[in-house]
């Protein structure tokens, strides 16, 4: 099973990682100065997984393709990793909008 995973950051801040049930992680969150507000990012990466219009598809300095999905304020929530292809990264957005949903917290 997919599990949102929250981890401290050196300074005290918090950020999530979405993982899929083999351990790969399929998005990252930004950092998050409250526990509180990074299980908010938690919800709406839940409340926008399932929108395909807040996904961006976009293509890093190296060529690589990677995806962010965006709230409906047009906030960037998650960030995936690269990609060795559309296809993979394709694939990955799909993994976000099936596992996102149910996933459990842990920390």
């Amino acid at each position: 099973m997919a599990t949102f995973v929250i981890t401290p950051t050196s300074n005290g801040q918090f950020r999530f990682t979405l993982k899929a049930g083999n351990g790969e992680t399929i998005l990252n969150s930004e950092t998050y100065t409250a526990k509180a507000n990074c299980l908010a990012g938690i919800e709406s990466v839940r409340n926008n997984s399932q929108t395909d219009e807040r996904y961006e598809k976009k293509t890093a300095a190296d060529g690589s393709p990677y995806f962010v999905l965006k709230a409906a304020n047009s906030q960037v929530i998650g960030t995936s990793e690269t990609y060795s292809s559309t296809s993979n990264r394709d694939a990955g957005i799909a993994s976000v909008k099936k596992n996102a949903p149910d996933a459990d917290v842990v920390e």
